[in-house]
């Protein structure tokens, strides 16, 4: 037997030698160590080995599965040396090194909103949230809308079968939160996707995202919408920037005003555009909203406030000279790469 082992480990090792691919050499390991392979036959035969040549064999037997797996290991050490090789032919690696992806960053409409929220919470607003599919009441009843407003007609607002709707603005968040809250004061933010049926062009989309703000308590004035707004957007566009309020019409405010501020952009002439909207609560909405509570807490003449909404897409599109909406919900990494 011992001269069987060594004529099969002369046998393993010239095959081996000679196996110039990781198919070829697969096939020896079957050969020789699979489980019905050359030497694991010759193991077999070790059971009628007489007792005092057991240890000779034994070692034999060994010697030679260690010769042949060190043989297997060195042969694919070398098949796989060989591949990386051929893989890197060719290359100068003397050249620079090219770069490959870039580095992420912040969505533009994130930035935005991250920096209208921050400010906003630096002057004592809180966050506040609210369902995306709205009923008619806390869209438009609460919010002093008569009943043939074009914004209620089926050709600008997306209906559901039972009846609710996807919310037009975040105001309904203002009227959740009123119907809620235990005292006063209230100061909050309400940033979120608004839906209308617009035809979506390079100013308008279909959904869009919105910021909106409510203050109110049992002296807020003209002076505090006006101080807050100012502070506000300075910070959003610099301490330079020029403000202005435009007498308007809202439902659900009174006084109401458009805000625009003063765009100058280099090599064209500045001019005013509109921003955002604003105003005193309408003191209808605060008895609408008692109503519903049931209690005198926003009820008569007891609290003002004021409000404010603005299109995140928008000061997005101001702040980088975007020229088209729809660049925002594209995802085109050539345009998004700019921002990094």
């Amino acid at each position: 037997m011992l001269a069987q082992l060594d004529s099969l480990k002369a046998e393993a090792l010239a095959i081996l030698a000679t196996a110039n691919d990781e198919a070829a050499l697969e096939a020896a390991r079957v050969n020789f160590l699979g489980k019905k392979g050359s030497l694991t036959t010759l193991s077999a035969g070790m059971r009628d080995v007489p007792v005092d040549q057991k240890k000779e064999v034994g070692a034999k037997l060994n010697e030679v599965r260690i010769a042949i797996t060190e043989a297997i290991e060195s042969k694919q050490a070398a098949l796989q040396s060989a591949k990386d090789a051929a893989s890197v032919a060719g290359i100068d690696a003397t050249l620079p090194g090219r770069p490959g992806y870039g580095v992420g960053t912040l969505h533009p409409l994130t930035k935005i909103r991250d920096l209208a929220v921050s400010t906003l919470r630096r002057m004592g607003f809180v966050l506040a949230e609210g369902p995306e599919i709205e009923t008619e009441w806390h869209c438009f009843d609460a919010l002093n809308t008569p009943a043939d407003h074009p914004a209620r007609n089926e050709k600008d607002t997306f209906y559901l079968p039972d009846g609710r709707l996807l919310r037009t603005h975040t105001s309904s968040v203002q009227v959740r939160t009123m119907e809620s809250v235990k005292s006063l004061p209230i100061r909050i933010i309400a940033p979120g996707a608004a839906y209308r049926r617009d035809e979506i062009d390079a100013t308008h989309l279909s959904v869009f995202n919105q910021l909106e703000g409510l203050y109110v308590d049992k002296e807020v004035s003209l002076a505090d919408l006006k101080g807050t707004l100012e502070f506000f957007f300075r910070e959003i566009f610099g301490p330079q920037t020029k403000v202005r309020f435009r007498p308007h019409f809202f439902p659900f405010t009174e006084p109401s005003f458009e805000i625009d501020i003063l765009l100058e952009v280099k090599g064209k002439e500045p001019r005013w555009i509109e921003i955002a909207g604003c105003g005193m609560v309408d003191p209808a909405v605060f008895d609408e909203i008692a109503k519903k509570r049931g209690d005198d807490l926003l009820g008569g003449e007891k609290v003002t406030g004021f409000a404010f909404g603005l299109g995140l897409d928008r000061l997005a599109m101001i702040l980088h000279g975007i020229t088209d909406i729809r660049h925002l919900i594209e995802n085109d990494t050539r345009f998004l790469g700019q921002f990094a």
